[in-house]
């Protein structure tokens, strides 16, 4: 489960790729000109983006040329309907990381996004555990002692970042932009009504995590003290 900026001005491409890609528990912004698709690349942290080759604005190759060179490290999944080997090196060369030829399945979309959310120094394994808490993250199952939780995808997605940080005091303002979506009106209610939610899901015996308040920090997964 990542955050996913798509940037595509073609609404129907746009939807088709939206529709692969929320079945996989993914937070998905999508914008329609690259100049947006750059604002938000610079403003917002994302674990991949897809760009569309023509947009209104700036092109894709230009959005992910200015976004190297301000340093992003983010991987870049290139969308276009022109196939041969030119345009392919320049989509790489550009600071892609992968290329798409139109029209593509859902199932080879699928595969490549999980293959660049997969690449070292990003990738998590494919399970997270702490105490009796796990987490299967290819089946987005989570279960207390081998019993599985029916958590909701906001649910699934706040435990998976928690999980992969446990231990580490991570503040509000870190779960609002890599669990909810930048477009959303989320508030520190909203964060604290959704963690406690989890809390009741997640009682247990000793050897279960708890989600602790750290008072003007922000919040821990941890085993119980």
């Amino acid at each position: 489960m990542a955050k996913i900026l798509i940037a595509e001005d073609d609404q129907n491409q746009a939807d088709a790729v939206s529709d692969v890609l929320k079945r996989e528990f993914h937070t998905l912004e999508i914008v329609t000109d690259g100049k947006e698709a750059l604002d938000r690349l610079r403003l917002y942290h994302y674990d991949l983006a897809i760009l569309d080759w023509q947009m209104p604005e700036y092109s894709g190759i230009e959005v992910v040329r200015q976004f190297r060179k301000n340093g992003g490290k983010a991987p870049v999944l290139m969308l276009t309907g022109m196939s041969s080997v030119t345009n392919k090196v320049d989509g790489l060369d550009s600071g892609a990381d992968d290329y798409l030829t139109k029209p593509f399945t859902g199932t080879e979309l699928s595969a490549r996004v999980r293959a660049l959310l997969r690449r070292p120094s990003e990738s998590l394994s494919s399970t997270l555990s702490l105490g009796n808490l796990s987490l299967a993250c290819n089946q987005k199952k989570v279960t207390i002692d081998q019993k599985e939780i029916v958590l909701s995808p906001l649910e699934m997605k706040l435990i998976e970042f928690l999980l992969s940080h446990a231990n580490e005091v991570v503040t509000q303002e870190t779960l609002l932009d890599r669990v909810w979506s930048s477009e959303s009106d989320a508030s520190s209610a909203a964060i604290y009504t959704c963690i406690k939610a989890m809390r009741k899901k997640m009682q247990g015996d000793a050897t279960t995590p708890v989600i602790s308040t750290v008072y003007g920090m922000g919040y821990k997964l941890e085993l119980k003290k």
